[in-house]
């Protein structure tokens, strides 16, 4: 008789023991499903983090001593009379008979590594081979920048275009046969990769809105730079082959040369 009564106990028992172990075990998996979920939604944002290119973080080439400069050559600089450069102007390692300038068209001082060349030069070799120095430094360290935000924009004809700031870069030439805008507030900055020739327009504007600044510009370019007459531009060039601006061209910016750099009754106004 008492077994009787005891195996009916013993089976409630034994049922409420695998009801609570199927309990925790359904628990424990919910645990796990739900740290798969959180471990998911971690990596889903941490592709996302990847992936997405952090804004506002491009920043500035460093042009060091060059920097001081509205017009830096290393093969020469020279003028048709009469061009209005503000800045200082200098060439090394090449003599200051290089520079085919007249004093009057410099509002600024002019430097040579010797006595030769314009009556107002200013000797300083020393600096001037700091200043070359600094300037290739800073034209590698432009064509060095990757992961660029635009590649080939326009295949190369960005004439019309709206550019807002970051990094371009073309693997071919860049021509400007009409007006373009570059778009952004005073600490954005654009560089610009340019591995052919650069050439504008005449009567071409480049022209800054939204608090843009001609100072956070900077233009790498590997082949000749030719700017139209009466074409405007704005920026830092940092020339491999040479610059040539046509009769009337003028620059909100910098020509820093790695060749010469040719001017014909231009406006060149070094950025603030």
């Amino acid at each position: 008789m008492k077994l009787k009564i005891v195996l009916p106990a013993l089976a409630f028992v034994f049922v409420g023991l695998m009801s609570s172990c199927e309990k925790d075990e359904m628990n424990d998996n919910s645990v796990d499903m739900d740290a798969s979920i959180e471990n998911s939604a971690d990596l889903s944002s941490n592709k996302k983090s990847e992936n997405a290119k952090p804004q506002g973080t491009l920043k500035v080439v460093d042009l060091g001593v060059a920097g001081n400069f509205t017009i830096l050559s290393k093969t020469g600089i020279t003028s048709v009379y009469k061009s209005s450069i503000t800045g200082d102007i200098g060439t090394s390692p090449i003599t200051g008979a290089a520079m085919v300038i007249d004093c009057g068209e410099v509002t600024g001082n002019v430097y040579s590594v010797d006595a030769a060349g314009p009556a107002c030069i200013t000797t300083s070799a020393s600096m001037l081979t700091t200043a070359i120095s600094n300037m290739q430094t800073a034209y590698t360290d432009a064509a060095g920048r990757t992961t660029p935000d635009f590649v080939n924009l326009g295949a190369g004809n960005i004439g019309g275009k709206t550019l807002t700031a970051g990094l371009y870069k073309f693997t071919s030439s860049v021509v400007i046969p009409t007006d373009i805008a570059l778009e952004g507030g005073p600490d954005d900055v654009w560089i610009f990769q340019v591995s052919g020739n650069l050439d504008m327009s005449s009567a071409v504007n480049v022209t800054l809105s939204g608090g843009a600044q001609a100072k956070n510009i900077f233009w790498q370019v590997a082949g000749a730079v030719t700017f139209g007459t009466t074409s405007h531009f704005e920026g830092n060039i940092l020339g491999q082959t040479g610059i040539n601006l046509k009769t009337g061209a003028s620059i909100n910016g910098r020509l820093l040369a790695q060749t010469a750099a040719t001017l014909q009754m231009n406006t060149v106004t070094q950025p603030q």
